[in-house]
Formats: structure tokens, sequence, C-alpha cells
């Protein structure tokens, strides 16, 4: 655009200084200058709407930066909780593999080595309470016949549960 606008001011100056004599190359000039104008309006145009889209482009960037900078807030602060949240955990953790510890010491080797393979074989969970006649493992309840056993059992025999194979632990809640 400032190459039209030079050139024009170059050929305005030729016109306006009188040194073009013929008449054909007035008018050629003329018509010149008339031509570079018309450009100059067109470009000057274009330049118009490319400033306007640039405009508009950056005030998007400008709102996609604010979101981009909103949910890198959120996502620092979910990742800031979920740490906490782990460090929890593993606190819980090693409290409880502790307290395990200490129980573990005091239970018989052989009752101790049935749970782990009925905790492995069951999904996390080798004991259940019977409540209300209920086995909370399987969650079916017992028929009469196993009850009768069990209320039958001495209180240090390890009973389990016919249908899911858990050891029953006795309560008051059981129901016998």
């Amino acid at each position: 655009m400032d190459q039209v606008r030079q050139r024009a001011a170059r050929d305005q100056q030729r016109l306006d200084s009188g040194a073009i004599t013929s008449p054909k190359d007035l008018e050629n000039l003329q018509r010149e200058v008339a031509s570079l104008a018309k450009r100059q309006g067109d470009l000057e145009e274009v330049v118009l709407e490319v400033m306007e889209r640039r405009e508009s482009a950056q005030e998007r960037v400008a709102e996609l930066s604010d979101r981009v900078a909103a949910i890198q807030a959120k996502v620092t602060d979910a990742v800031a909780r979920r740490d906490a949240a782990y460090a929890e955990i593993d606190g819980e953790a090693a409290s409880v593999t502790k307290e395990r510890e200490l129980t573990v010491a005091d239970i018989p080797a052989d009752l101790l080595k049935l749970y782990d393979r009925l905790r492995e074989k069951q999904g996390g969970v080798g004991a259940a309470r019977l409540y209300q006649r209920r086995c909370e493992g399987c969650r079916l309840e017992l028929d009469i016949t196993e009850l009768n056993d069990v209320r039958a059992a001495a209180a240090d025999k390890v009973v389990r549960c016919e249908n899911c194979s858990r050891i029953l632990v006795r309560t008051p809640d059981s129901g016998l």
C-alpha cells in the first residue's frame, strides 16, 4: 500500500509541476493517478478487513487463554487434592498394615493361611460376619441345619459358610 501511495504522490507531483506538456502523456498520467487512487482505496478496504479479523482473532485468543488458565487452575487443584488423598490413603494403609501385623501375631498360623487363601479366592474378603442368620459375605441366609451346626460349635472352632466358604464371624447379633 505504501508503494501505491508513493507512486501516486510522485505521479501527482509530475502532473502539478507542469513538466509534462504532451496531452497524450498528461491524459495517461491522469488515468494512472486515478487508477492508483482506486487501487489505494481497495487496498485500504482489505487492510481494514484484515485488521478487523485480526482484532476478532485476538479477542478469541484472549478468551481461550482465559479458559485455558481457568481449566489449568482446576487441574492443578484436582492434582493437589488427588495427591493429598493419596497421601492420606498411604497413611491409612501403613496404619492398617501395622495393626494387621499386631493382630496377626496372635492368630494361629493355620487359621491365617486359611484366611489368606479364602481372601485371595473371594476377591479380598476371607471372613464375613454372621448377622441375623445371614452370611454377610454371600448375603444368603443359613438354613436351620447350618444354623444349628454353628450354634453347637465351640466358641473357638472355625465355622465356615457352606455357600461361599468364608469364615463366619459370630457376634451377639448373629441370631443364634
